[in-house]
């Protein structure tokens, strides 16, 4: 198993010969999320977003076939490997620009704006030893309206006012790429000083609380996190402009990039027993086999 998102369990498998994520879908909520993330990836293209190569939509195989990202997600890089991979700020100006690349294409699209709603470093995909970043998760991805409430979302990256409740627009990914900044600046989960479970992060952050200034970071980056984080939304920078802002200052940071250098690992039993339980073999046969797979992009 590679991991699993905010709907659906996504596993490695092979297609056309070459290694593919395929991400499987069984309850009625998943399929859901299936036809959503479904028809926003096959809108997109974008070299910082997840390609989508094909989907399966005859039950019980409801799967989509995705681009394979060999390293993991960023997440994953900097909270949770056994072996400390290291990284300088030149990588991570990089992976924070690679991420709004991808998330301005989503705001500039026609007719309709996406909106991702659900940035976060779990969600943000590793390639080239570590080099290029690719958005993924579209399941909670919605088409911009006017009218917003719905709360969707993760806690630590989530604008306060889309758990309020409120009316909201493409300025909740501004927030959520804002924490995302600092917590490659840090290496830390954001709140991670408030233990307990999400309600207590909401709660922070609807309370005015944002994660602690970083020592020693340049004040234009500082700003800008300030900005992104701002209550009002008005405030809140474009990716565009964040864009702007991370490309001029990208220059300053160390390049050329090197390539990150990760440890060799292997599935673990509970991972191997989760690949061989019988829906998800089937789906990777299904997938293997090229049946049942619609072609979308390619």
């Amino acid at each position: 198993m590679l991991g699993k998102g905010s709907f659906g369990v996504v596993l490695r498998a092979k297609w056309r010969q070459m290694d593919v994520a395929i991400k499987v879908f069984q309850t009625e909520q998943e399929h859901a999320a299936f036809l959503v993330e479904l028809r926003q990836l096959s809108r997109v293209e974008h070299e910082n977003i997840i390609k989508l190569y094909g989907a399966s939509t005859q039950p019980p195989s409801i799967f989509l076939v995705m681009e394979y990202a060999e390293n993991g997600s960023l997440y994953k890089v900097l909270h949770q490997m056994k072996a400390h991979v290291p990284y300088n700020s030149g990588h991570a100006i990089s992976w924070v620009l690679q991420c709004a690349k991808g998330v301005n294409y989503l705001h500039c699209m026609k007719p309709k704006a996406i909106i991702h709603r659900d940035l976060k470093s779990p969600n943000l995909l590793l390639v080239n030893r570590g080099l290029t970043l690719k958005i993924c998760d579209f399941g909670t991805a919605c088409d911009k309206q006017s009218v917003m409430t719905n709360n969707k979302g993760s806690a630590a990256w989530m604008a306060p006012e889309v758990f309020e409740g409120n009316t909201y627009t493409e300025k909740c990914d501004i927030f959520s790429w804002g924490i995302i900044l600092w917590e490659v600046l840090t290496r830390r989960l954001p709140f991670d000083e408030i233990r307990g479970n999400d309600l207590r992060v909401l709660w922070a952050i609807h309370s005015g609380r944002r994660p602690p200034p970083i020592l020693d970071c340049p004040e234009i980056l500082e700003n800008l996190m300030n900005r992104c984080w701002n209550k009002d939304t008005s405030v809140r920078p474009t990716m565009a402009e964040i864009m702007e802002t991370v490309g001029k200052i990208q220059p300053f940071f160390p390049e050329p990039l090197e390539p990150l250098v990760f440890p060799d690992e292997e599935l673990n039993s509970e991972d191997q027993q989760t690949e061989n339980s019988s829906c998800y073999q089937s789906a990777k046969e299904n997938v293997t086999k090229n049946s049942e797979v619609s072609s979308v992009l390619i």
